[in-house]
């Protein structure tokens, strides 16, 4: 399989986990403002590093799932960032859906161009590395959030989470597909 395809297929099992859990809680997270989510990235990947750091999981579940969460809550973050929090949760799933699939695609489209600039260096760096990145994205958005939004001369909040979702997508397609 080339990058591509290793792509939609980890994007597929992330769908597939969200629909699954539209399914059990609604859009329950629409009442939640960027920061709380943000926050949630960040609880996501500091659980990834503490199992890195430790080498075990006392809660049986490894590091898949977190990474899984954290390109579902950056599309969860992306469209609070475009709709605004609602006070009234309840959403279209189809709406939703659409949603989910246009920023995966802006994601993808992301990767594709910097994959092209930065010939595919992302396989070979450890997992580890990926995990700090997208720590370092979270801290970035932290601090953009307690300036309000603004920047000088960075990337928006935006950019920073569709980062955080590719090199999520990265590491899963390191951990999925690596070695077998």
């Amino acid at each position: 399989m080339n990058t591509s395809e290793q792509y939609d297929a980890i994007i597929k099992i992330c769908r597939d986990i969200f629909v699954k859990k539209m399914k059990d809680y609604g859009t329950a997270w629409r009442v939640l403002r960027p920061k709380s989510l943000t926050d949630q990235l960040y609880i996501k990947a500091k659980r990834i590093r503490s199992i890195e750091e430790k080498g075990v999981s006392k809660v049986d579940e490894g590091i898949i799932p977190e990474f899984i969460a954290i390109v579902n809550y950056s599309i969860m973050a992306l469209i609070q960032l475009d709709l605004g929090v609602a006070d009234d949760p309840d959403m279209d799933d189809k709406e939703v859906l659409a949603l989910y699939d246009a920023y995966f695609q802006k994601a993808k489209s992301l990767m594709e161009n910097k994959n092209h600039d930065y010939d595919e260096a992302w396989r070979e760096m450890r997992i580890s590395s990926l995990t700090d990145l997208i720590m370092m994205k979270i801290l970035r958005i932290k601090q953009i959030e307690d300036n309000q939004g603004k920047t000088i001369i960075s990337e928006g909040i935006d950019a920073n989470y569709l980062d955080m979702l590719n090199y999520a997508v990265f590491a899963l397609i390191r951990l999925e597909f690596d070695n077998k």
